[in-house]
């Protein structure tokens, strides 16, 4: 009788696991960086997937069968936007069917939709490269609009789940208060840079710079997505001599031989910034993903 009594019992525990795990809101994302916001917001009332790993081109991200699945059973997919992902996620949500997700419905959450881009294009040519036609989708890297999209996470998290109002909302107080310091320290360590000139390979920190004061001469890439000629990279050098320049902006993922080229010619200093928490071993959040920018910066 004893052991009918346990094999209940444990036939009742099984099958009430599914429905602690559902109770969870499932959240796919594209990106590390917004895994991150949405795990400080949602703590142990969201479970979190990111698509991406953070040291790859966030351009080119390769579609895997397994994004399929994850998508399939999503509560919510939050994505970046500004067309960054569009060579990948449109394909990987046909495949998915989940309604849920789709654009237009309530699961889904377009980051960039609410941020004020810049670089926006006059006119869309393939003369003018990879251009993005609504500006510049590397707004993640002002923190300022890292406030803007974690209040807009929250709103949805509770919006799609009302009864965790309250965890919500605590938890991004605290994030948004901490992140205040965090930028006010920022602004602090950068600004005997001010008005310096940069030079980047590819756009990536045009935000970064416009945020922190930071003056582009130009891009190693002549147009962006097209390597660099000798031509242009010349012209670069000769722009560099003349004007002086800080420091040469590199990123992790793109071939380092034309900055390093650059840099011996001119002396300027080649930093390799990380551009999403997980693009270095140090990047482990959001938090010290902008933590070691600085850092190298200041190195």
């Amino acid at each position: 009788m004893k052991r009918i009594k346990l094999i209940v019992i444990l036939m009742i525990l099984i099958i009430g696991i599914p429905s602690i795990v559902d109770a969870k809101l499932r959240v796919v994302v594209s990106y590390n960086y917004i895994a991150d916001i949405v795990k400080k917001i949602g703590g142990e009332e969201v479970v979190v997937t990111p698509l991406s790993k953070g040291y790859k081109d966030p351009h080119y991200i390769t579609p895997r069968p397994s994004f399929i699945a994850k998508m399939r059973k999503a509560d919510l997919l939050i994505i970046n936007g500004g067309q960054l992902e569009i060579g990948w996620i449109p394909p990987i949500l046909k495949k998915a069917n989940n309604p849920r997700i789709n654009p237009g419905n309530k699961g889904f959450l377009d980051l960039f939709s609410f941020i004020e881009g810049i670089d926006i294009p006059k006119e869309i040519s393939r003369a003018h490269g990879d251009v993005h036609p609504d500006g510049n989708p590397h707004f993640h890297l002002d923190p300022e609009n890292i406030l803007i999209v974690s209040k807009v996470i929250r709103d949805k998290l509770i919006d799609l789940n009302l009864s965790n109002k309250d965890i919500f909302t605590k938890r991004y107080k605290e994030f948004s208060e901490m992140w205040k310091k965090k930028i006010a320290d920022w602004e602090m360590s950068l600004e005997k840079f001010s008005g310096k000139n940069v030079v980047q390979y590819h756009k990536n920190f045009d935000y970064f710079l416009k945020r922190f004061n930071l003056e582009q001469l130009g891009t190693l890439e002549p147009v962006p997505g097209i390597p660099p000629s000798t031509k242009h990279i010349l012209e670069m050098i000769e722009i560099i001599n003349n004007k002086g320049a800080e420091f040469i902006i590199h990123d992790v993922y793109h071939m380092k031989k034309p900055s390093r080229f650059v840099n011996r010619k001119t002396g300027v200093k080649l930093v390799v910034l990380p551009h999403d928490v997980g693009s270095v071993d140090e990047a482990i959040d959001i938090v010290s993903l902008f933590d070691e920018i600085v850092r190298r910066l200041l190195k």
